[in-house]
């Protein structure tokens, strides 16, 4: 089975003999992935009133467990976003209802961010949804394939991992 990679690596192979494309083959064909995967998040996040943004604090907080709250530290390292970010978006998520901040009862001067249960139903929706597309886009390979498939990814990405 050939696909445009192919022959864009014999491209370069012609045009660049003097080095070594091999890797034209793998992170073309991730890069191609990745875009079909963005489009297909957007749309199962749109179907569900949200966006990618509010989906990532609303999964972090829905991964948290009962009672779904987090503090904002814990948010900014789950989401990987700057402070003042995290405060703008917690700031759209409860003018739109889908979070709350309450006091932390550990700490007096603290907050926590829960999900209401409209942000519950929202983003579970939406992942639900998600998982259907991330299914279609593995849906030529075997439980097996997928397996080796997902620890070889695991392995390029380990480096990134801290």
């Amino acid at each position: 089975m050939r696909d445009e990679v192919d022959d864009l690596s014999e491209a370069w192979a012609r045009e660049r003999p003097d080095l070594d494309v091999a890797p034209v083959a793998v992170f073309s064909r991730l890069s191609r992935l990745s875009r079909h995967l963005d489009l297909a998040r957007r749309d199962a996040f749109t179907a569900h009133g949200i966006e990618s943004w509010e989906f990532d604090v609303l999964a972090a907080l829905r991964r948290a467990g009962t009672p779904y709250e987090l503090s904002p530290g814990r948010l900014l390292r789950e989401t990987l976003v700057t402070s003042g970010t995290m405060t703008n978006r917690v700031d759209r998520l409860t003018a739109r209802g889908l979070v709350e901040r309450l006091p932390d009862p550990a700490d007096r001067r603290g907050v926590l961010v829960r999900l209401t249960p409209e942000g519950k139903a929202a983003v579970d929706g939406a992942f639900g949804a998600l998982l259907d597309a991330e299914r279609t886009f593995l849906g030529e390979l075997d439980a097996r394939q997928q397996d080796q498939l997902a620890g070889l990814l695991r392995r390029l990405l380990a480096p990134f991992s801290g």
